[in-house]
């Protein structure tokens, strides 16, 4: 059996149609990247993987060094500063330090993973609506 690779015969009476031009090819919908594999995601992570560093090192920032200070300067923490302890102003002043970590912690959500967070929810909604009016056409 021979394989004959010329082009198709032509047609051998003038009064017959030409063959029926072949169907475009159809596309498929446009379908959005799945949110499992959006970039925003790892963008989200990235912000609030910063966030929580910046809120910790705020607040271990300051508490390490006094702790070091406790441990290998006793003479520095007990010498009196306005009639009380240097080392218990220090402690005291971690309260404020904590209330700075969270206020911290609380402007970079607001600045940077709230809006990342909102720009998903959204485009979750959006391709929970394409997919059911997808599952619609076609079911």
């Amino acid at each position: 059996m021979t394989h004959d690779a010329s082009p198709p015969p032509h047609l051998t009476y003038p009064w017959q149609p030409p063959p029926p031009a072949p169907e475009p090819a159809r596309r498929p919908p446009v379908r959005h990247t799945p949110l499992g594999h959006h970039s925003d995601l790892r963008k989200l992570r990235t912000a609030y993987r910063r966030q929580r560093r910046i809120a910790t090192l705020t607040a271990l920032g300051y508490f390490v060094p006094f702790l070091f200070l406790s441990a290998f300067a006793p003479s520095l923490t007990t010498t009196r500063v306005a009639g009380l302890p240097a080392g218990l102003l220090l402690a005291l002043l971690q309260l404020p330090v904590t209330w700075l970590a969270i206020a911290v912690y609380e402007h970079t959500a607001r600045r940077r993973v709230d809006p990342l967070a909102d720009r998903i929810r959204k485009q979750s909604e959006l391709d929970a609506k394409r997919a059911a009016r997808h599952e619609r056409a076609t079911g």
